[in-house]
């Protein structure tokens, strides 16, 4: 049985997705003329309380057009050192929107107001202006932490204050919300736009959606566009993602409760120092002597796979695919390392 643990962008459409995807009325999307495309943008636009959405192939674009949406050339963003917006989009603020960007530290990828208030440039010719402060929930190099509300209303109110966009990449999001049993509405309150990917923990082969406001996301479909984002009959992958948001979000506890079981039969490892605080379905293992290659090495050899977090950190993520079965083996075969 291999066990593959490197992300949950890893599975495979379940039975009742695959029957949704094929039964799918179609058009072209390009045209606005796919039905089911309107009605996942539809769908999740309500959901989250704000005016539109629209469906794009990957996380990466939706966060690189909120980007391009909130910026120009000289201006700057605001985000964590180890944002994915920065770390893994391919230097995409600056290829696609001749931004500067400001890195901030804090506790577990998440960073506070008092920060931001702290990093936003004064208006002084030898400073790019801040026109955007961009959050991700959960985090991912935080180990899958999780902003709740009342972390996010002092950095929203600053923003209003002082005519800043705020963007949320929600990569992970719903992984969020299982958690702490907060509302998508209230969430989508407090920013201008919010990217959702629904090929992570929702178990969807491909797609995410960018939300905001009618304006912006008039705007958000001629960038698209120019990302070579806009797809014709696309209909058959976004009935996926409106069986996801009816299907898989409350299951999403279940992942999590296999990540902290998973991170319990690390921590007995001799090679494991410390596993980070494990608050979703990401679990991360600090290593001692031994190098993330060499404890990858050794786990797959016993048909686990995972992925390098760091110099001395190695990632695993739950996900659908990823069962009890899965969960109990991993546990029998850990022991042999």
């Amino acid at each position: 049985m291999l066990i593959d643990l490197r992300s949950d962008t890893l599975t495979q459409p379940t039975p009742g997705m695959k029957e949704a995807m094929f039964a799918a009325p179609i058009g072209d999307d390009v045209f606005g003329e796919d039905p089911t495309v309107n009605a996942l943008e539809e769908k999740i636009s309500k959901l989250f309380g704000m005016e539109a959405a629209l469906y794009c192939p990957s996380g990466t674009m939706t966060n690189q057009i909120a980007i391009r949406l909130h910026t120009r050339i000289q201006t700057e963003v605001i985000c964590h050192k180890y944002s994915h917006i920065y770390l893994y989009e391919g230097g995409g603020i600056m290829a696609n929107s001749l931004a500067s960007v400001k890195l901030l530290d804090g506790n577990l990828g998440k960073i506070t107001a008092a920060q931001i208030a702290e990093s936003i440039n004064p208006d002084d010719v030898h400073a790019p202006e801040t026109t955007l402060v961009s959050l991700e929930n959960t985090m991912n190099k935080g180990g899958g932490s999780i902003y709740t509300l009342d972390e996010i209303k002092p950095i929203h109110s600053l923003c209003q204050q002082k005519g800043i966009k705020l963007h949320l990449d929600g990569a992970r999001f719903f992984n969020a919300l299982v958690e702490t049993g907060e509302s998508a509405a209230d969430w989508g309150a407090h920013f201008d736009t919010i990217s959702i990917c629904l090929s992570k923990g929702l178990g969807c082969p491909i797609g995410s959606v960018l939300l905001g406001s009618k304006a912006d996301i008039k705007q958000a479909r001629k960038v698209r566009k120019v990302f070579g984002g806009g797809m014709r009959q696309a209909g058959f992958l976004a009935a996926a993602g409106i069986y996801a948001l009816d299907h898989h979000i409350e299951r999403l506890k279940e992942d999590h409760a296999r990540a902290r079981m998973l991170g319990e039969m690390l921590s007995k490892s001799p090679f494991v120092s410390e596993i980070l605080p494990v608050a979703t379905n990401i679990v991360i293992a600090r290593l001692e002597n031994t190098s993330p290659e060499e404890f990858m090495k050794k786990l797959a050899d016993q048909n686990i796979k995972s992925v390098k977090f760091g110099k001395d950190l190695v990632r695993f993520v739950t996900h659908l695919d990823f069962g009890d079965d899965h969960l109990e083996e991993f546990g029998k075969r850990i022991q042999n390392i």
